[in-house]
């Protein structure tokens, strides 16, 4: 009697690929959350302050706005677990070296923002790469929810990591916890070493970087929708970035206990996340950007929280808030982008996406210590939550982000944004995830 095999537990859509790339992120968060605020306390148990917080949280992003756009063309032509797997490499090298110094004791500040910035150049080339891989991944019909799967299971990851690694940084220091994270950096390296990409087209000969770089470039302008939101971004990310990686562990130093309450608050973030994504799954909003930018105000809730300052109850509520909004935005720009953009310029589109929400980043957070200086903790936390406010509204008058629908057909060809290939299915379920 024959009988038939049994029936895989993993959706149609969750190939090897998608399990060994979900599997990596999910161990890269764990370690990666818990690393950001390793980063913060090394340099005030130094003897740093807010203006030192600063420049190492500058450091981190400051080659990311010198080498994404480099990165995004480099992984459109590399296999892009390759160039993955070398970021994954130097993160872990940086990540060590920065957790022995502060073993060692007595870092310097010097030293904290070079390693720092080794780790943001790496991110500089993994996150393009691991975007196009992502992007790839699904078919249109199951694309929100693949997404939203995915950013669950790294969000939730962040939410351990993040509780994880306040608590550890409260019981054997900031130093061990960094070690952690760069154990995680190497598992996750080793496993994306086995993602098969056999299955993308190889990309045909002709042109250089700077006709690469061109031709995402033109992808992205001549969408209004995507240069707009890009745009937008630059200022929420820059000042949610200077309120939580500068400010945040100033005001858990000095109002609610340190390092423990803070991992309890971006804890509380995290466990937002994963509730957004759970909300995804079920929900596909039919106008996409509409339904995301709306979810981007309340993003402006943790630095005005952190401004009264609320107590750790309060500001852990708020924190949780804006985390399921962000994820909703998240999922549906994930999705539109992946219905919108043809799949052999997916990390270049992604790169210029990262560098408009980076580009301004180091430049926030370098001067949050001087407007705490020149305004005060709480009216520079106010200016924070005024300027997300202000830009997401502003986008909301562009026709494109209020009226893009969802389809359940990708874009995989084109001459230019919009150009008339006929859509198809995106791709079989065994292509790869990040």
């Amino acid at each position: 009697m024959v009988t038939s095999p049994p029936a895989s537990r993993r959706p149609s859509w969750a190939g090897r690929n998608y399990t060994l790339l979900t599997t990596a992120a999910i161990i890269t968060n764990l370690g990666g959350h818990g690393a950001l605020i390793a980063a913060a306390f090394a340099v005030l148990d130094a003897g740093g302050d807010g203006g030192d917080v600063g420049l190492v949280a500058a450091a981190r992003t400051l080659p990311l706005v010198l080498f994404l756009l480099i990165g995004g063309a480099v992984a459109d032509r590399l296999p892009r677990h390759h160039v993955m797997v070398a970021a994954n490499t130097l993160n872990c090298v940086s990540q060590a070296a920065f957790a022995a110094v502060v073993l060692a004791g007595d870092p310097q500040l010097w030293q904290m923002m070079l390693l720092t910035a080794l780790g943001g150049t790496g991110q500089a080339f993994f996150g393009p790469a691991s975007e196009g891989m992502l992007l790839s991944s699904v078919t249109g019909e199951q694309a929100g929810r693949a997404f939203a799967l995915y950013r669950m299971a790294m969000q939730g990851a962040g939410l351990g990591g993040a509780a994880l690694g306040g608590l550890m940084v409260a019981v054997i220091g900031p130093g061990w916890v960094l070690a952690v994270d760069a154990a995680a950096f190497a598992a996750a390296g080793a496993l994306r070493a086995f993602l098969d990409v056999g299955h993308i087209p190889r990309r045909a000969p002709g042109g250089g970087l700077l006709a690469d770089l061109r031709d995402g470039w033109r992808e992205v302008v001549g969408r209004p929708w995507l240069w707009s939101i890009v745009a937008q971004f630059s200022v929420v990310v820059a000042v949610v970035g200077a309120a939580e990686s500068v400010f945040g562990p100033l005001v858990a130093e000095d109002e609610l206990g340190g390092a423990g309450p803070w991992g309890l608050a971006l804890g509380a973030f995290g466990a937002g996340t994963v509730g957004g994504a759970l909300l995804m799954m079920r929900w596909k909003p039919r106008r996409l950007l509409f339904a995301g930018t709306l979810c981007v105000f309340p993003l402006a809730a943790p630095s005005a929280a952190l401004a009264v300052p609320l107590p750790v109850a309060g500001l852990a509520a708020v924190m949780f808030v804006s985390g399921v909004a962000i994820e909703v935005f998240g999922v549906s720009w994930m999705t539109a982008m992946h219905q919108e953009i043809p799949e052999d310029k997916l990390s270049r589109v992604s790169a210029y996406d990262w560098f408009g929400s980076v580009a301004m980043v180091p430049l926030a957070t370098a001067l949050a210590g001087p407007a705490e200086q020149a305004f005060g903790r709480s009216a520079s936390l106010w200016g924070c939550a005024a300027l997300v406010v202000v830009v997401t509204a502003a986008v909301l008058l562009v026709p494109d982000v209020r009226n893009l629908t969802r389809r359940t057909q990708a874009v995989v060809a084109a001459e230019g944004p919009g150009a008339g290939a006929a859509p198809v299915d995106a791709v079989a379920s065994e292509k790869p995830s990040a």
